[in-house]
């Protein structure tokens, strides 16, 4: 175990802080937890120092804890007001009260887009004075590539853990009793059945296009605000979210809608705020992927990062699971001094376990256990066990 050494400190205070870290590495360990894929590191926020580091440098499976970077770069690049937009494009022109030509039902990663912001856009066309479409409805997707999960998922984990990755996607793909693998051209089907809802007569059918530069915008609904998106992504743990919202970042601060083109602008944001990048690999947004490796000391200095900016502060605190309370953590930690006091994004495969987050305004710290598998319950006790640690001193000092 890596304990970080303290120079000049007075007697009593060194004796506390070998305590301290001597309680903090007892809750760590775990039965059948190998000590040697296990991370962890503790950052005193208001000292400025590093009081607790085991393997900090050791690059490991993050799970979840991906998303931690998935909001900074979102938060970063796109802006806690950024919404997401979806339209109706006219291709052709309007006569009298019918489109001559098609419609285009265009997607630019909305992953919350519902049905009723569907029936809002048949409705919009319909004030817009059209009764007749001549053409077919088209959906585009195009903003986002085709890749429809993420590189290096496990089979299985398509449509079970995360939809169909589309820049066009409706009620997260799920039309009634199946989970549709087309997301776009369902989107057009679920569209058309609204336009005629709406007293509009299409004379075509549904297919997939792309809309041209030259087509008429007729109507638009907006996501809320990205703000509201990262809370769900991180509360809830939210896969699909995460992997969308990659995709925008690298659509719209990227040259692609793709996660590869949202982790060049990722990694960029991150060497640029002093987020140690050494023994990190980041291949999607989720932490789904197997080739995803992140540090202790990478994880919570980007959360310093982002606590110490007092622009994102605001946006990333409401973002993270409260201990008992909300969440992924709502079943956790429901006594003792850490309920209601730790605030941390949790991460959960059948490879990783982890939790990295806020001890009140005292502590930023990061836990990352790995393991072949691991084991998830003795896993999330150390867990829990290191932040009532961590919360029991605070609570001694308040």
């Amino acid at each position: 175990m890596a304990i970080v050494a303290f120079l000049l400190v007075p007697v009593a205070q060194a004796g506390f802080r070998s305590a301290f870290q001597t309680q903090l590495a007892r809750a760590l360990h775990a039965r059948h937890i190998s000590p040697a894929r296990t991370g962890a590191i503790v950052f005193d926020l208001q000292a400025g120092t590093t009081l607790f580091a085991h393997n900090a440098r050791l690059g490991l499976r993050p799970a979840s804890n991906e998303k931690l970077a998935t909001t900074y770069a979102a938060l970063t690049a796109l802006g806690p007001s950024f919404r997401i937009e979806t339209d109706v494009l006219g291709e052709g022109h309007q006569d009298s009260t019918t489109w001559q030509g098609n419609l285009v039902l265009k997607g630019y990663g909305d992953p919350a887009l519902s049905f009723a912001q569907v029936n809002s856009l048949a409705r919009q066309v319909a004030a817009a004075g059209i009764k007749h479409v001549s053409g077919r409805v088209l959906g585009d997707e195009s903003w986002f590539d085709t890749r429809r999960t993420g590189l290096g998922w496990k089979p299985q984990f398509y449509l079970h853990e995360s939809p169909a990755l589309s820049a066009l996607i409706v009620n997260r793909g799920w039309t009634g009793r199946y989970e549709t693998t087309r997301p776009a051209l369902t989107a057009a089907q679920l569209f058309r059945h609204d336009l005629r809802r709406a007293g509009i007569t299409v004379h075509g059918g549904t297919a997939l296009g792309v809309a041209s530069d030259e087509a008429t915008p007729l109507a638009q609904v907006q996501s809320a605000p990205l703000s509201a998106l990262v809370r769900h992504m991180d509360v809830h743990s939210d896969n699909f979210y995460a992997e969308m919202l990659l995709k925008e970042v690298g659509a719209v601060q990227g040259n692609l809608g793709s996660a590869a083109a949202g982790i060049a602008v990722e990694r960029q944001l991150l060497r640029d705020a002093g987020v140690p990048l050494g023994g990190v690999r980041m291949v999607d947004g989720s932490g789904l992927s197997l080739l995803d490796r992140w540090t202790p000391l990478g994880l919570a200095t980007l959360l310093r990062t982002m606590y110490q900016d007092e622009d994102l502060r605001p946006y990333l605190l409401p973002a993270l699971p409260v201990a008992g309370k909300t969440g992924t953590l709502v079943h956790r930690m429901r006594t003792g001094p850490a309920h209601g006091l730790v605030r941390a994004k949790t991460g959960t495969t059948n490879n990783a376990s982890s939790l990295s987050g806020f001890v009140g305004e005292r502590y930023a710290f990061s836990i990352v256990e790995n393991g072949s598998p691991v084991r998830v319950l003795n896993a999330e006790a150390s867990q829990n066990r290191f932040a009532q640690v961590l919360a029991r001193t605070v609570a001694s000092t308040s």
